[in-house]
């Protein structure tokens, strides 16, 4: 038996764009009616780059061996799902070919997989027949995965009346559960509660010690190094990087930008969301005088300053940062929806600054995400790792203590106070 689980060879994958018959056998065209459906249909034959074309995915290499856990990270738009769906079959390549060497169990998106109107107990037998088990063998698994999703008084309740949270627990604990040789996981754990993220952390865990392959996408940088050891940064559908979890995680963090900027452009940022609005225009890290920098002491205060205008009449309520360590672990944020009560409005020009004690923090390197909204929890704009800072050990404390990395990602502030209780 070969220890390869997935070999990918040159993969590749491009969308059309502005066509309506993007369908090859024409199903979704004939909703045009079946002249115009036709005649589509022969224009896409005979001039295929009269439509504008983009890749999503472009010669992706790489291959995957029996037992290892993959972590695959990347903007939004950078072609992860598309990759994954390509590896469950759902989506067939333009070019190049994946070979699947195993039984695959997949949680790509809420939604996927069950059907809405049987119930979780329907469905469970539904996903076991279709990757091809026994009855017998999911009656084995069935408790086990009732108890990990933790829905039994919902178990025979229509899968659509579940809430997103609950969809995913038990989609989880199939895709997990149901024997899978390789379980591709998607983003959507970001849906559940911290406690059972935590669960599924460990089962994959645990899937991948019994020689099973996990491949696991996911924007939480943290998450995917504790579960990862090797890592992919795809970026508009290119292997950036293929290396280590922790430094695709330190590159990813720091791509297109120098850690001694103290001011960045972000016009035309090479990491704004896809489908966001160029609002946010500049973005600067000061000390208390005014001037920019990128190195801080702990005694310091760092002025987070962004600069914004929106030029139409998009509705601007609030603006936020989030602060993530080089290891990929959110920190904190903070926004005006925090800082003032409704109702929330902002200038359609202007500038939002943040005052952020630097006694905060312990020592090292930190990325800044930033965004505006127009609702509480309704983004117009947002830049993932727009500026970089660092911050120096100080006596903080005042009694000689230096803290370093290994104390933690905070700097706690904390009043100590000791009693002698001898006799």
């Amino acid at each position: 038996m070969s220890d390869i689980a997935i070999s990918v060879q040159g993969l590749g994958k491009r969308y059309r764009l502005g066509s309506r018959s993007r369908s090859p056998n024409g199903r979704g065209s004939l909703l045009l009616g079946p002249t115009r459906a036709i005649r589509n249909l022969i224009a896409d034959v005979r001039n295929p780059s009269d439509a504008k074309t983009i890749w999503a995915l472009k010669d992706v290499t790489f291959d995957v061996k029996r037992g290892e856990v993959l972590g695959i990270i990347g903007r939004n738009g950078a072609g992860k799902t598309t990759l994954l769906k390509i590896l469950s079959q759902i989506t067939e390549p333009t070019e190049g070919r994946a070979i699947i060497n195993g039984r695959i169990g997949s949680l790509l998106e809420v939604g996927t997989g069950f059907h809405p109107e049987l119930t979780g107990r329907e469905n469970i037998y539904l996903s076991g027949a279709i990757l091809g088990m026994k009855k017998a063998e999911i009656d084995r698994k069935f408790d086990e995965i009732v108890g990990f999703a933790e829905i039994e008084r919902f178990i025979d309740t229509p899968v659509k009346r579940y809430s997103s949270g609950m969809y995913v627990r038990l989609a989880f604990a199939v895709a997990a559960h149901l024997e899978p040789e390789i379980l591709l996981v998607d983003e959507v754990l970001a849906v559940g509660d911290a406690a059972f993220r935590k669960k599924c952390i460990g089962k994959m865990g645990d899937v991948a010690s019994i020689g099973r392959t996990v491949l696991f996408v996911s924007h939480n940088m943290g998450v995917i190094r504790e579960v990862a050891r090797r890592g992919i940064w795809l970026d508009s559908g290119r292997v950036i990087c293929d290396v280590a979890m922790s430094e695709a995680v330190s590159r990813y963090l720091s791509h297109g930008r120098r850690s001694d900027e103290g001011v960045v452009c972000l016009a035309d940022h090479p990491t704004r969301l896809p489908g966001m609005l160029p609002i946010l225009r500049q973005i600067s890290c000061m000390a208390s005088d005014g001037k920019p920098r990128a190195d801080f002491s702990q005694s310091d205060t760092i002025v987070l300053e962004l600069e914004y205008s929106a030029l139409d009449d998009t509705r601007l309520a609030g603006a936020g940062f989030i602060i993530f360590n080089f290891d990929g672990v959110r920190v904190g944020g903070f926004n005006t929806y925090m800082a003032y009560p409704p109702p929330h409005r902002l200038p359609q020009t202007g500038s939002v600054r943040f005052l952020i004690a630097g006694r905060q923090f312990t020592p090292g390197r930190y990325s800044v995400t930033v965004s505006l909204g127009s609702h509480p929890g309704v983004l117009v704009d947002k830049v993932e790792s727009a500026i970089l800072f660092e911050i120096h050990p100080s006596d903080i404390y005042g009694t000689g203590y230096l803290l370093t990395r290994e104390d933690g990602i905070a700097a706690l502030d904390v009043a100590t106070e000791v009693e002698d209780q001898a006799l």
